[in-house]
């Protein structure tokens, strides 16, 4: 798995870097399919303090490409917001490629 953690106006720091690598863990450990990963890092100048913290990610799985973003106050809460969002994208694609071989219920017909 490629990752790449980029910062824009902000500088990422190596606890930072290992914060976002350790959450992003959880996604691999789930889902071993995931080809690339892109995590932006933002810091916006809007007059709201409480969604000034951006992050968002790309995540390129085969055959597909998974997006989210979250905003909080705190970068770090972001991350976790943007890593239980990605969580549920990825458990809900693995869930509709994994084929399903059961047999089909027969129905009883009341006569």
């Amino acid at each position: 798995m490629n990752l790449t953690i980029s910062g824009h106006h902000l500088e990422v720091t190596p606890a930072l870097r290992g914060y976002v690598t350790t959450k992003l863990d959880r996604i691999t450990r789930h889902f071993d399919q995931v080809v690339d990963v892109k995590v932006l890092l933002t810091v916006d100048n809007m007059k709201e303090k409480e969604r000034r913290q951006r992050a968002e990610c790309n995540v390129h799985v085969k055959g597909r490409d998974l997006f989210a973003e979250s905003s909080h106050a705190d970068l770090y809460a972001a991350v976790d917001e943007l890593t239980d969002k990605l969580d549920r994208q990825v458990g809900r694609y693995k869930t509709r490629t994994q084929d399903h071989h059961h047999a089909a219920v027969k129905r009883q017909t009341a006569e």
